[in-house]
């Protein structure tokens, strides 16, 4: 694996009980310090490949490697955000964030005031004595955000992670993830269904052929982020990249 490679996926297949094959023979690199979307239709395998290299779930073969070694679980280089938060509903927002602190064995004072830069880092530091349940949808994905920001893991694995908000939250999102990551370097593997979330949001976007899922395409956006996002989103590249991936989906479209 080159320097530049966070992570890579070398054939990685995965058969569900049922002889459900969901990916087959999957080949693919992701760059260090780049967001990576993982884009096609619905039961493709993109969860399912985020899950193998989180080392969630076991691939039937092939090999994952996270810089330059070999893995076959979870690590503490990665970090995942959840579609559905996966928060502790009875801790408060400081102790969800704290929690993978709490599991390595961090001091209290220690975890705790860096879960409180992180959650200031996303906006609620007004919240840090609120549980989940006193929560927007939004303010629960700025927690399980913060939560993988807090670990400081190299690469942070994200499965549709604005999915659950609403298009006006999304964009502000969607901004506020790109500005976080202009201050941390990470390696970013993010799933989507939207063309439009991964066109403006990446670096690179793998497209995955129906199940059994394998890579149709990779393909380079090249969006210039120093502009407005109005500004980009009116560009004729960013539609053009738009029309270019969906003309590359449809097919797969029933």
């Amino acid at each position: 694996m080159q320097n530049d490679t966070a992570v890579e996926v070398r054939n990685i297949s995965k058969i569900y009980s049922g002889n459900v094959e969901a990916l087959r023979e999957v080949s693919l690199a992701f760059p260090r310090g780049k967001l990576c979307t993982l884009l096609g239709p619905s039961g493709c395998g993109k969860t399912t490949l985020l899950k193998i290299i989180a080392g969630l779930i076991p691939a039937n073969s092939g090999e994952v490697w996270v810089n330059g070694r070999q893995v076959d679980g979870p690590g503490p280089e990665r970090a995942f955000v959840f579609q559905d938060f996966a928060l502790l509903p009875w801790a408060t927002v400081l102790r969800n964030v704290a929690f993978g602190l709490e599991l390595r064995g961090m001091p209290p004072e220690q975890r705790n005031e860096i879960a409180r830069k992180h959650i200031a880092e996303v906006g609620l530091a007004a919240f840090e004595a609120s549980y989940p349940n006193q929560l927007s949808g939004g303010m629960r994905q700025r927690v399980g955000l913060a939560r993988a920001l807090a670990v400081n893991a190299d690469i942070i694995l994200m499965d549709e992670p604005f999915s659950a908000i609403d298009e006006q939250t999304r964009r502000k999102f969607q901004e506020e993830l790109l500005d976080l990551l202009k201050h941390h370097r990470k390696t970013v593997i993010f799933v989507t269904h939207s063309i439009e979330e991964a066109a403006y949001l990446s670096d690179q976007i793998t497209l995955l052929s129906p199940r059994p899922g394998r890579v149709a395409k990779t393909i380079a956006p090249g969006i210039d982020h120093s502009r407005g996002p109005d500004e980009i989103r009116r560009d004729k590249h960013y539609l053009d990249t738009v029309d270019e991936i969906w003309q590359m989906l449809k097919q797969y479209v029933d």
